[in-house]
């Protein structure tokens, strides 16, 4: 006899209990994808680790360390660590290099015996001051000085890489290519006819017949003041360009100024080739192909890479990652805290200077026992008046602390770049650095007239005469102009005050010699402003002799920290081990680089704080 079936179970629980299997076999898909996944990636991470290992230990006798920097030379970078470490992952390397990077390579290689030669590509450095340059410049003068070569090829050079180019013994470009040089030149855009034109009013006050910064919002031409003093220090860089370049190339700076000079008419004599022009005015001492180049390379000497097709080398990044890091990170020795581009007030990312994030650095290298002397590593055109005194107390401190400041300038140090500078116990500039200005100003904005265009009134009463007297929308009180200016008068006395205070000179001494007006490093060396010429390196070993240090001391930078999980990224992305993946053809996704951008959810958990409760007031609906 058959038994009998059970009964059918059916309706709204079964239901849910089939949905709740069919739920749980989509998650063990997914996490046993994600696991193998994971696993797959350490599989590859730990065979190309092998191979990137072996690579790593053997930077190869008679090596050729590449220099190729791509984008922006600059202090410190300022992409967002994670998208840098993110981009290099996915093969699309971040266009910053950092100047401490390039000359740390390039030193280090100096006394390295495995490295024979530099060769350098400079074609693709799209931005960096003469300043960063010259020190880019002096470190491959100290290659070339312990017997080794530098070689330079491009396909064009402009004048910046050009200036770098020229410190090699041999510069070449490709037949197809040149060289261009054209001068300097400062020609901003002016806004007052636009903005009479939509009813917006701009009072400006300011103190300094040459502070020129704010002259685009009331005029619609440079003033006769502009004109002459950026003529000055522009012209005091370009006859430094000339005279060391011509130096270097073994030219008349006479010669040069007219070859640069008289370009429409030297064209002429080779119908438009700008190489052979290149060669003929001994800009350039060759003409290579980019095979040509790996030939010559190979017919003196260099051996063939693993594959035979070019020739033994090894670029800036696989090098440092070889060069063993310093190990006395804990003995006593210099401290350098960079403060690079616009000041700000409160915190700000790298990159840029904020009145508290940068003091706090400054205090966090004071207060650290293992700092024993402090360089300021400056490259700013200013900003916030506020913020640069709030720094400028922190020099004031570490000062009173026993523990010397030297400041050293970059590429600019000028308003408030001079401002959080002129404390420390010496001034470093290089010749064609960027500074002084010294002088302030504001701005004040009323659109009365714009709301007018637009049938628009503004009216009312106030309890009192300065009741609702910084309301833009009507106009500005002459009275209130006053207090203004009366406020931008004091800031001016006080900045004067100050740096005659620090320089050790009169008010009217200073006074003379600010008023606003830029000098180059040189210009501020003839007029006090700085105590002497020279780059980041000679600020360092000045700073060390103020605190007794001795030879061997330990440099370090003093930065932002940041997470753990952004380190493991950094690292792993300037290891051997990615770049024997990548060579294998395996990289992330080029969209992975943009994950930070695309899910800012993410980001919350960037500042996360691990066993307390994390809470935010945030708005995560920017649309994308």
């Amino acid at each position: 006899m058959t038994p009998p079936l059970p009964p059918r179970r059916n309706g709204f629980p079964a239901f849910l209990r089939t949905l709740g299997r069919g739920i749980n076999l989509v998650r063990l898909v997914i996490i046993n994808l994600v696991f193998f996944s994971v696993l797959f990636v350490l599989l590859l991470l730990v065979t190309a680790g092998v191979a990137g290992s072996r690579m790593e230990r053997a930077v190869q006798n008679d090596s050729v360390l590449v220099l190729k920097p791509q984008g922006q030379l600059v202090e410190q970078y300022s992409i967002d660590p994670l998208q840098r470490a993110l981009a290099g992952l996915s093969g699309d390397e971040p266009k910053q290099v950092q100047l401490r990077d390039l000359v740390g390579a390039i030193d280090a290689a100096a006394k390295d015996k495995r490295i024979s030669r530099i060769l350098l590509l400079p074609d693709e450095l799209q931005g960096g001051g003469f300043a960063a340059l010259r020190e880019v410049g002096a470190a491959l003068d100290r290659f070339r000085a312990a017997g080794k070569p530098v070689i330079a090829w491009a396909v064009n050079l402009d004048q910046g890489q050009y200036y770098l180019a020229a410190h090699a013994d041999r510069v070449l470009i490709d037949p197809q290519g040149g060289v261009m040089i054209t001068g300097l030149a400062n020609y901003r855009l002016f806004y007052k006819d636009l903005l009479d034109k939509l009813g917006v009013d701009v009072h400006l006050f300011r103190v300094g017949e040459f502070k020129s910064a704010a002259e685009p919002y009331i005029l619609d031409h440079a003033s006769t003041e502009a004109k002459e003093a950026d003529s000055y220090w522009m012209s005091g860089i370009w006859d430094r360009y000339l005279d060391e370049t011509a130096k270097l190339r073994k030219l008349e700076p006479a010669t040069l100024r007219d070859d640069i000079d008289n370009l429409p008419q030297h064209i002429a004599s080779t119908q438009g080739d700008l190489a052979q022009l290149a060669l003929n005015e001994h800009l350039v001492d060759g003409l290579a192909t980019r095979a040509d180049l790996i030939r010559m390379m190979r017919s003196e000497g260099i051996p063939a890479d693993r594959k035979g097709n070019s020739f033994r080398q090894v670029d800036q990044e696989q090098y440092l990652a070889s060069v063993p890091h310093d190990i006395r990170a804990f003995e006593p020795g210099v401290a350098i805290v960079v403060a690079e581009g616009e000041i700000g007030g409160g915190k700000r990312s790298p990159g840029s200077i904020g009145g508290e994030s940068t003091a706090a650095l400054i205090r966090a290298a004071r207060e650290d026992s293992k700092t024993k002397a402090l360089v300021l590593r400056v490259n700013s055109p200013g900003g916030e008046v506020y913020a640069a005194e709030q720094i400028r107390r922190e020099i004031e401190l570490t000062r009173r602390a026993g523990i010397p400041v030297v400041a050293s300038m970059g590429d600019v140090a000028a308003s408030g770049g001079y401002w959080i500078s002129m404390n420390a116990n010496r001034i470093f500039a290089e010749p064609n650095t960027i500074t002084g200005s010294i002088g302030i100003f504001g701005m004040y904005y009323t659109m009365p007239a714009t709301l007018a265009k637009f049938g628009v009134q503004s009216d009312g009463v106030g309890t009192g005469p300065m009741a609702g007297a910084f309301d833009i929308t009507r106009p500005l009180d002459p009275k209130v102009g006053a207090v203004i200016q009366a406020i931008i008068n004091k800031g001016y006395r006080d900045f004067v005050g100050n740096v005659a205070k620090a320089r050790g000179k009169s008010y009217e001494a200073i006074d003379a010699i600010a008023q606003g007006r830029v000098w180059t490093g040189q210009q501020a060396l003839d007029r006090g402003l700085v105590d002497q010429l020279g780059g980041l390196d000679a600020a360092v070993a000045y700073a060390a002799s103020l605190a007794k240090l001795g030879k061997g001391y330990p440099v370090r930078y003093v930065e932002a920290p940041i997470g753990g999980f952004e380190r493991f990224l950094i690292g792993l992305n300037k290891s051997a081990s990615v770049r024997v993946m990548q060579s294998w053809g395996i990289r992330l996704p080029g969209w992975f680089a943009q994950l930070p951008a695309l899910v800012p959810e993410l980001q919350l958990l960037r500042s996360a704080k691990a066993g307390t409760p994390n809470v935010y007031a945030d708005c995560l609906c920017a649309p994308r």
